[in-house]
């Protein structure tokens, strides 16, 4: 028997657990900081996607299919990396990115300036970020960042409590979000419509919120006659933002307003509020660059959409500036493997997960050999012995359970955002 652990119970570890299971002779243990599986479907999906996180369904077939999970266990803590390689015969890292890219601009660590993950998580229900402070009180925020994170941040600000209430988002969150004055959301980004990494159905479903109408300065759009050009989704995303500029105010309470061509500059405090100042760019190719032109936004809350990268973990060979394990195809050392964003650094969508775990299964399979080590027998030893008892699969299910259970219709969940209900619903 060859007895594999992979460290995450995200996507990445999830579908290389479910190429790994489909091999005999395979033993595979699942562990995870976390009482709940499912890693980003969880806890970064935005909650009104409840479409996006249906492929939690495929993860419970991988589950039910015979790989185990072993939750509330976090590796560095209640057990090092060096004794799961003492107890697997191939240890996987499957980690994510879990950690804000920082801004680098003076006033970045100032109360009220948060990292999308952590405001993410922080909607999600994520147990580490149910207490954070998240400054509601003042009708101004920006989100730096042009991509898809930068969108739903913006989205989940804007939208009405009915709009939110076919989601599963935390029950904290929602009655804060009911209670809060924003009405200008800035999504704020260095570069031009052209440059922007949003999809086309996060862009498009701006145009059809209740109470909030997009904004789109008509002088920040190309000339027309490129659009032709561009790659096909990208061709949608500009006509969702023409569509935006050339559209008459709509006598809406809330606007978002695309800021494009501005560059962060620093961030003060202004009385009871943040003072964000931003550069206006012109771009030289792809490459933004200051013009001297300098603006201020008046703000309560400024989310940094800019990126995530993985933690370091004991003495694994670490690449700091990529945000990720140092690997060569999924390979870190002897016995030792990374897939995922761990692997890669935060790049694709959950989909681009897929390959990477098949391509390290394929590496495990061909490379590994059984060792006559203890795998799950040892780990459930070693954990009982220092008092850690881990939530399993049908612990998972009960979780799941008493969440729908406490749901309000039409939520599908009301969301246990602190790890001791968790450990409740799952221990009885």
């Amino acid at each position: 028997m060859l007895n594999v652990a992979i460290v995450g119970a995200g996507p990445a570890g999830f579908y290389t657990a479910e190429a790994l299971m489909r091999r005999v002779g395979i033993a595979v243990d699942m562990i995870d900081a976390l009482p709940t599986p499912y890693g980003l479907i969880r806890a970064g999906v935005a909650p009104d996607h409840q479409s996006i996180k249906a492929v939690d369904r495929r993860y419970h077939a991988v589950l039910a299919g015979g790989v185990r999970f072993v939750g509330d266990v976090c590796v560095g803590e209640a057990v090092t990396l060096e004794e799961l390689m003492g107890l697997y015969d191939a240890v996987v890292l499957a980690t994510g990115a879990p950690h804000d890219r920082k801004l680098g601009i003076a006033g970045e660590d100032l109360p009220g300036v948060l990292g999308s993950g952590a405001f993410v998580s922080w909607y999600n229900g994520h147990p580490e970020f149910a207490d954070l402070a998240v400054p509601l009180a003042h009708p101004g925020v920006a989100v730096i960042g042009n991509g898809n994170v930068a969108i739903d941040c913006a989205r989940i600000l804007a939208k009405t409590p009915a709009e939110l209430a076919h989601s599963d988002i935390a029950a904290h969150a929602r009655t804060a979000l009911a209670g809060s004055v924003v009405r200008e959301v800035h999504i704020v980004g260095r570069r031009g419509p052209y440059q922007a990494s949003f999809t086309p159905k996060e862009t498009g479903e701006l145009g059809h919120l209740e109470r909030a109408q997009p904004r789109v300065d008509p002088a920040d759009l190309p000339d027309a006659s490129g659009d032709a050009a561009l790659e096909p989704g990208l061709r949608k995303v500009v006509a969702s933002l023409r569509a935006f500029a050339a559209a008459p105010p709509a006598g809406k309470p809330v606007s978002i307003a695309f800021d494009f061509f501005s560059r962060p500059g620093g961030i003060e405090r202004a009385g009871e509020a943040l003072r964000l100042t931003v550069e206006r760019t012109r771009l030289e190719g792809d490459r933004a660059v200051g013009t001297g032109v300098m603006r201020t936004i008046e703000c309560g809350l400024i989310v940094a959409a800019i990126g995530y990268y993985s933690a370091p973990l004991g003495d694994v060979p670490f690449d700091a500036e990529r945000g990720r394990f140092r690997n060569e195809g999924g390979r870190v050392a002897d016995r030792l493997y990374v897939t995922g964003w761990a692997r890669r650094g935060p790049s694709g969508t959950i989909g681009t997960n897929r390959p990477d775990g098949i391509e390290v299964a394929e590496r495990i399979v061909a490379e590994a050999v059984p060792g006559g080590r203890a795998g799950a027998a040892g780990l459930d030893t070693l954990l009982h012995d220092r008092g850690v008892r881990p939530v399993t699969f049908a612990g998972w299910q009960a979780i799941d359970a008493a969440e729908r259970a406490a749901a309000t219709h039409p939520s599908p969940r009301e969301k246990f955002a602190r790890r001791d209900a968790l450990r409740r619903a799952a221990h009885g």
